[in-house]
């Protein structure tokens, strides 16, 4: 049995790319099947995995389980694989509307290792995924009770016989789920090493008419297995929106005034140097005035920065992208695999920001190397991420598990980023460069750089980073534990008007705190804000990836290997990303706030 090396278990075609770019959704996932009484319907099995470890899953035959002699997959689309669906044709025989009292699926010989293999995946909370009609059917594969102290009491028993229940409305099948509520599991204790285990497993199909006509979105978990959808958690947004509202009026008001104040003192000082007291500007004063000559000098590395910058401006176009699509049900957001490819898709469609972004800056800043940059940019993100993905798909597929990407299925993705991601880097490259025009800055720039003085320990880069991080962190605390439970656990999102809403206060709250930053640090004569304002608030993403350790921690179940290295990974991913955004942000806010004192004050 090869699950992954089957030619017929997945869709590897273009179209399915194609109609999820015009219409935002999957083939096949709203497909309904027409019966006539009699006809067969086809039950394909699908994954098993722990119930605690979402994105750990194997195939169903992968356990010692009744299994045709020769396995028949279903052609799967691109978002069935990457939520790890690996369908195939089951020993059930369902015919439409014909109801089935205790037929018998198959008669096993179960050797010791198999009992053990199925006793550790019930132990482990194991839960099955069957799915008729497009509509999963999902139960655990045993019965596990523990009770007492001394003596202790540990009970392990396998479920052989499955009752469906499947509710139909005319020629529709409406509503299908498993029940093992009248039936005794079968022990699996007891069993010496040179003992083989008999089994028979069967099983019973009820039919019932309904007068509900619309399907059951079960990929919700309407069904009761999984969490509900969540409800609107008022406290996460009054918290979000008092930090909003006070940052906002920091620096609206107390940053403002200060501005006011600063330069009607410089402007009265600038005239009362003209007018001929002779005495240099730089003798008499001190403060961000006094660095106009410095502030615009351009940074080291200023080739990565705008790389930085560029794919930082993609991120924030594909988040506000796929937020906006949630909200306007062009793709089912219940469904992780459907997410992923959208993601994937518009994360390609987006490359021609990134390079427009970072070739632009770059030609405006002087840069020469042009290429470089560009190839900087658009390995910034997809090398981390290729590395990531490649130790935890090769974990995956070390333990077997259907998360594995197939090779088709990369090679799929590849060529996606080859012709569409790539080139469009390319092309918005050149289009930045082509438009960049001469940097604009207000003031002139010396030659010789000014002299810094020594900082105070709460206006160093480490200090201003906590600052910077933990108050955009701090404003999406609450509504990150959702998210985590959504991404990591069983509970489905469904507020993305409220996520949408959280996004913009995270932005907003990222550039007021940057332009703070800023004005205390140019205030202390310190002129590289340049990188220093991309590490303050692009900071938030290293209290991201703290906290998923806190959330792995105490706030889930999740366990093993498998499941540990693919946590961890994503999560560093998810914390540089959100550098990369919130560091973009930053950078412009502090780069339009120094723009703009610069202009109102007077120069020589």
């Amino acid at each position: 049995m090869t699950v992954l090396g089957h030619p017929r278990s997945w869709s590897c075609r273009w179209w399915p790319l194609l109609l999820l770019l015009v219409t935002g959704r999957e083939p096949g996932v709203e497909g309904v099947t027409h019966y006539k009484a009699g006809d067969p319907v086809i039950l394909y099995v699908n994954k098993v995995g722990p119930y605690h470890n979402p994105q750990e899953t194997y195939h169903y035959y992968q356990l010692p389980v009744c299994c045709p002699e020769k396995i028949r997959h279903k052609s799967l689309s691109l978002g069935e694989v990457l939520d790890g669906d690996r369908m195939a044709e089951s020993l059930y025989e369902i015919r439409f509307r014909e109801n089935v009292e205790k037929r018998v699926l198959c008669h096993m010989q179960l050797s010791s290792a198999q009992v053990e293999q199925l006793r550790q995946a019930i132990e482990e909370l194991y839960y099955f995924e069957f799915v008729v009609d497009d509509l999963p059917i999902r139960g655990f594969v045993g019965y596990m009770e523990e009770s007492g102290f001394l003596p202790h009491s540990h009970k392990i028993g396998l479920w052989t016989h499955l009752d469906f229940h499947l509710e139909f409305h005319g020629d529709r099948i409406i509503f299908a789920n498993v029940s093992v509520r009248d039936v005794k599991p079968h022990s699996l204790d007891g069993l010496r090493p040179d003992e083989f285990l008999g089994l028979t497993h069967t099983y019973s199909v009820r039919w019932s008419e309904t007068s509900v006509e619309r399907r059951s979105d079960r990929r919700r978990g309407d069904d009761g297995f999984f969490p509900r959808t969540l409800e609107i958690h008022w406290l996460s947004i009054i918290n979000s929106m008092v930090l909003v509202f006070l940052l906002v009026g920091f620096v609206a008001v107390i940053l403002m005034r200060v501005l006011r104040n600063d330069l009607a003192r410089y402007n009265l000082d600038e005239e009362a140097t003209s007018a001929g007291s002779g005495d240099d500007f730089d003798q008499s004063d001190n403060g961000w005035k006094i660095i106009h000559t410095d502030v615009f000098r351009f940074p080291p590395y200023r080739g990565l920065l705008c790389a930085v910058l560029g794919v930082g401006a993609q991120f924030l176009a594909l988040g506000t992208g796929i937020i906006v699509m949630a909200l306007l049900g062009m793709f089912n957001v219940h469904r992780h695999g459907a997410i992923n490819s959208a993601a994937i898709l518009l994360y390609a469609l987006t490359c021609c920001i990134s390079g427009y972004v970072s070739s632009h800056f770059y030609r405006q800043i002087g840069g020469e190397r042009w290429v470089w940059n560009i190839i900087l940019t658009t390995s910034l993100f997809s090398v981390p991420f290729f590395l990531t993905w490649s130790v935890v798909n090769s974990v995956h597929w070390a333990n077997g598990s259907t998360q594995a990407l197939p090779a088709t299925t990369i090679l799929l993705l590849l060529t996606v980023w080859l012709l569409v991601g790539f080139p469009l880097t390319v092309i918005g490259g050149i289009f930045g460069k082509n438009n960049a025009s001469p940097f604009d800055a207000p003031c002139r720039t010396k030659n010789i750089a000014r002299e810094i003085p020594p900082q105070p320990w709460y206006k160093s880069t480490l200090v201003h980073m906590t600052v910077g991080g933990f108050l955009p962190f701090s404003a999406i605390s609450v509504e990150l534990y959702y998210i985590f439970a959504t991404v990591w656990g069983r509970e489905q999102y469904t507020l993305y008007g409220i996520l949408f809403f959280v996004f913009a206060i995270l932005l907003s709250v990222g550039a007021c705190i940057s332009i703070a930053l800023t004005y205390f640090q140019l205030s202390g004569e310190d002129h590289r804000w340049w990188w220093r304002s991309v590490l303050s608030v692009g900071s938030t993403g290293l209290f991201i990836f703290l906290y998923s350790v806190f959330y792995y921690a105490r706030r889930s179940n999740m366990s093993g290997t498998v499941q540990t290295v693919e946590f961890f990974g994503y999560s560093l991913l998810t914390g540089y990303v959100f550098f990369l955004m919130l560091g973009t942000i930053s950078f412009f806010s502090s780069l339009k706030f120094i723009r703009y004192i610069y202009v109102n004050l007077k120069m020589d």
